[in-house]
């Protein structure tokens, strides 16, 4: 398979305090890697170095295989400002190709045609004119996903993306995004769920204090792991 992020000795830090060390992984295409640990494990500063956010205090992360930095979809954790946002559905979708307008100050007819392909893949289309923030919260994540397919079709970086779901949108939204990554998209997802990682996910990096616990296949972790380390609040 072919390597897109090779993270090599990594050390991740503020003002000169580690808070994740020595990080070791490699991110192929098509690979579904699920991102484990507690709060202050250092995800969210593994996910602004990898978003090209943060540098790293030592080591390396790197891309491969024809791959850019900028290629990377993201989906945010949402806050409740955001979550009341005014703009349409098909706004929102659309706003995901801003990065390849260059100068023009208006969208390509590609583009649009892009957004309106995604929004139909994701089964939004019907939603198109509706007001975001009057949208339920599983159908919020569904506009959110097709943005970022929007800026890439190649890797997707997804922050605990069925937070504040009910049960049955969660489902749903699993079952999208590994329909996604059937089709060739590399999936990048942080996750308090080690049920859900390991149900999903084909790789498992679990984070712990200041260190990596464990990293490779999600057999693996089911073989070597036996399910005494939670990884979850």
């Amino acid at each position: 398979m072919t390597e897109q992020i090779i993270c090599r000795d990594l050390t991740l830090g503020y003002e000169g305090v580690p808070v994740a060390e020595n990080l070791n992984f490699t991110v192929c295409q098509g690979d579904y890697l699920c991102i484990l640990g507690e709060n202050g494990s250092g995800k969210s500063t593994l996910i602004k170095a990898i978003l090209g956010l943060k540098q790293g205090m030592s080591g390396t992360l790197e891309w491969s295989g024809g791959i850019r930095r900028g290629e990377v979809g993201y989906l945010p954790q949402q806050t409740m400002v955001q979550r009341d946002f005014p703009a349409s559905v098909r706004e929102i979708v659309l706003s995901g190709c801003l990065a390849g307008c260059g100068h023009r100050p208006f969208f390509s007819k590609a583009q649009k045609q892009l957004a309106a392909d995604n929004m139909e893949r994701l089964g939004i289309a019907a939603l198109a004119d509706r007001c975001y923030r009057d949208l339920s919260g599983g159908q919020q994540q569904r506009v959110l996903l097709a943005r970022a397919l929007c800026a890439t079709k190649k890797i997707l970086l997804l922050d605990e993306p069925v937070t504040g779901l009910d049960p049955k949108a969660q489902t749903e939204l699993y079952d999208l995004i590994a329909s996604l990554n059937k089709q060739g998209t590399t999936i990048i997802m942080v996750s308090h769920d080690p049920g859900a990682a390991l149900a999903y996910a084909t790789h498992i990096l679990l984070m712990g204090d200041r260190g990596q616990l464990f990293c490779g296949t999600a057999e693996d972790y089911k073989k070597h792991m036996g399910g005494d380390l939670y990884a979850g609040d």
